[in-house]
């Protein structure tokens, strides 16, 4: 039976969020339901809504100088107003839509910068004569230094307006009681889905997209220090003649993007962002990468010899918490973010390529047919 679907996504840095909520959409449009797909964050090259209908609000990011410091899509602060504009549009799409489920992306997990119009639209789903089934759509490993008493509001949040989450990985790898120290409170309410990973990567149609070796950081923003030292140690390392993809992403500074250009040497192609970063990482023989969620799918995906930097800005511990574990389970190799250097990355480089490349790890990778799965019988049972 086909079921009408609220679902909310924001992304304030990195586009990761967004790009696995979009496979998650596609799957439930796939599975036959309608759904209407609420989008905050600023434009993303590549968005295909995979017949959602989408609804754009006035664009937000994060502050410049402080995360939680909003900013408009000019870079100017996001005042009461246009933040008051948002939640009407927001509530507007609800009211009108009469939505069998409402599916919101990491809030209250993460994302409280929103809940200026996410307790709003929670509320009005509450009041509903039927209200919908409401579901929080969450990575496996969460931020670990959250402020005191912030995990007792998420509960509190999760048992006043919440009816299931979804978390999306594999228990085998990494479950949410792995980074949530309540999780025996919501334990009941709680569902892992396996990695939401990429389509099977296909291979490249020619031989001028394939490449040796990708480097990839993400959104780009917090990317530079690895770049660098990518660019820097090609032609120290055993691949210096082989052909490079560097990925700056599109938060990488345009100051910056020039710095880089001048410091390639040899076979190296730079550009901003890659449609299909999986099927490039499949025919390559290295990847060299943060560790964010949407990376680490791809190299569980293919299976591509791997180097994974984490983000280490004094408060990050995901990537780091998601780093060791590859490390530990051989998957990727870690390099410390400390030792993020030239030298330190060639030498990192020689011994990943002493590797022999091995099949795919055996992790869930089908999250997102799973999510569109439990949703479907969750509506179904629903009185």
């Amino acid at each position: 039976m086909t079921r009408r679907i609220l679902f909310y996504v924001q992304h304030l840095m990195g586009v990761g969020h967004v790009f696995r909520a979009m496979r998650i959409v596609r799957a439930l449009v796939d599975a036959g339901h309608t759904v209407d797909l609420i989008h905050g964050g600023l434009p993303i090259p590549n968005f295909d809504a995979a017949g959602a209908m989408v609804h754009l609000l006035p664009p937000l990011k994060a502050g410049t100088s402080v995360f939680n410091d909003l900013e408009d899509g000019d870079g100017k602060p996001a005042g009461d107003d246009y933040k008051a504009r948002r939640r009407d549009m927001l509530l507007t799409v609800f009211e009108a839509g009469g939505h069998d489920a409402l599916i919101t992306e990491a809030f209250p997990f993460g994302r409280r910068q929103m809940r200026f119009e996410l307790m709003p639209l929670l509320e009005a789903a509450k009041r509903r004569a039927k209200p919908p089934v409401v579901i929080a759509s969450v990575r496996d490993i969460l931020q670990e230094n959250r402020k005191p008493g912030r995990d007792r509001e998420t509960v509190a949040t999760l048992k006043t307006h919440f009816d299931h989450v979804l978390v999306h990985g594999d228990p085998d790898f990494a479950g949410l009681d792995l980074t949530f120290p309540l999780y025996t409170e919501i334990v009941d309410m709680v569902r892992h889905t396996g990695i939401v990973a990429p389509e099977p990567p296909m291979p490249p149609a020619s031989a001028s997209e394939r490449f040796d070796v990708v480097v990839s950081v993400g959104g780009g923003a917090l990317g530079r220090e690895l770049l660098f030292a990518a660019a820097g140690a090609k032609p120290l390392s055993k691949l210096a003649d082989a052909r490079w993809c560097i990925v700056t992403g599109l938060g990488f500074a345009e100051k910056d993007r020039v710095a880089l250009e001048s410091a390639l040497t040899g076979d190296v192609e730079l550009c901003t962002f890659l449609p299909d970063l999986a099927s490039a990482m499949a025919a390559a023989e290295l990847s060299i990468s943060r560790c964010g969620y949407n990376t680490t799918a791809d190299i569980f995906a293919t299976g591509c010899r791997a180097i994974v930097v984490p983000l280490a800005d004094g408060t990050e511990t995901e990537q780091l918490r998601r780093a060791e574990l590859l490390d530990r389970k051989g998957y990727a190799a870690r390099l410390d973010p400390a030792e993020q250097t030239p030298a330190k990355l060639a030498t990192a480089i020689d011994r990943a390529m002493e590797r022999q490349r091995t099949a795919p790890p055996p992790v869930d990778l089908g999250g997102a047919a799973e999510t569109a799965r439990l949703v479907s019988q969750i509506l179904a049972e629903r009185p």
